[in-house]
């Protein structure tokens, strides 16, 4: 099983740190841009230098999990960002929601080996 979670944080990271990369030097060749309403926002977001901020979470956090270390910062970090790529999927862009999925099951066997570290998050009341 620590294989396993092993080689899921690895790939996660490595994907997030190629494609965090690939934002910042264009090393892989565009695919075509999507129709209508995700055309519309995915050029809001690059005009506006949003991409920018999520190309850098992407990157560092790839890093991080590459380098096994801050995992659990890492996986904060990288939540908003997976839980709004398949939003963007699933509303605007089908396509890609396979990617989407299979990130998102990383993150999840990845999150899954530092539970731990997230108990104190599912708490029902604070003891001060």
């Amino acid at each position: 099983m620590k294989l396993t979670f092993t080689a899921a944080r690895t790939l996660l990271g490595l994907i997030f740190t190629v494609f965090g990369l690939n934002g910042f030097l264009h090393f892989l060749p565009m695919q075509a841009m999507p129709e209508g309403l995700a055309l519309q926002f995915v050029t809001a977001l690059m005009a506006s230098h949003y991409m920018a901020v999520v190309f850098a979470l992407q990157l560092g956090t790839g890093v991080l999990l590459l380098a096994n270390r801050y995992v659990p910062l890492a996986l904060t970090l990288l939540a908003p960002v997976i839980v709004n790529i398949v939003l963007f999927h699933v509303f605007m862009a089908p396509a890609g929601l396979g990617m989407a999925i299979v990130v998102t099951i990383l993150w999840m066997l990845t999150a899954y080996s530092v539970r731990h570290t997230f108990q104190a998050l599912f708490q029902t009341s604070v003891h001060a």
